[in-house]
C-alpha cells in the first residue's frame, strides 16, 4: 500500500538542505495540497499545527514515498522526531488527511511542531519560502 508524506517546508522540492537532499530526491511528486491550520515561521524553517476548527490553512506538497522503511527513519531523524520518545521530540509525525488543490484528498504523514509557537510568528499564508 502507497504512502504519502505532505511536505510544507524544507522537504518539498528543491528546499532541501544538503544533509538531507539525496534522501528527498526520492520523494515523488504527487501534487499540492493543503491542511487547516497555521503555519509558524522558527527561524530556518518551518513548523505547522494542524487544526480542524483553523479558518487558514497550512499548504505544501503530497509526496510518494518509495517503498524503503529507511527512508521514513531517515526523514524523522531530520525532522527531529524520535518514535520510541515523542515526549522529547520537536515535532510527532501523524496521518492526516490533505486536501489535494486538483481534487480529492489523501491521508499522508506530516510532521507537526509540537512547542508553543511564538503566535508573532505566524506565517499569514500558509505558505513557507526560503
Amino acid at each position: 500500500m502507497s504512502e504519502y508524506l505532505f511536505a510544507y517546508g524544507t522537504l518539498q522540492p528543491g528546499c532541501a538542505p544538503a544533509q538531507i537532499a539525496h534522501f528527498a530526491a526520492k520523494l515523488r511528486v504527487v501534487g499540492e495540497g493543503f491542511v487547516p491550520g497555521v503555519l509558524y515561521d522558527l527561524g530556518g524553517y518551518p513548523g505547522a499545527v494542524p487544526d480542524e476548527e483553523a479558518k487558514s490553512r497550512i499548504t505544501g506538497t503530497v509526496m510518494l514515498l518509495p517503498e524503503d522503511e529507511s527512508l521514513l527513519r531517515q526523514l524523522d531523524a531530520y525532522e527531529g522526531f524520535d518514535p520510541r520518545s515523542p515526549e522529547s521530540s520537536e515535532y510527532v509525525r501523524e496521518l492526516r488527511k490533505v486536501e489535494l488543490v486538483a481534487g480529492g484528498s489523501l491521508a499522508c504523514w506530516i510532521y507537526i511542531y509540537k512547542w508553543k509557537p511564538d503566535q508573532k510568528r505566524v506565517i499569514v499564508s500558509g505558505a513557507w519560502g526560503m
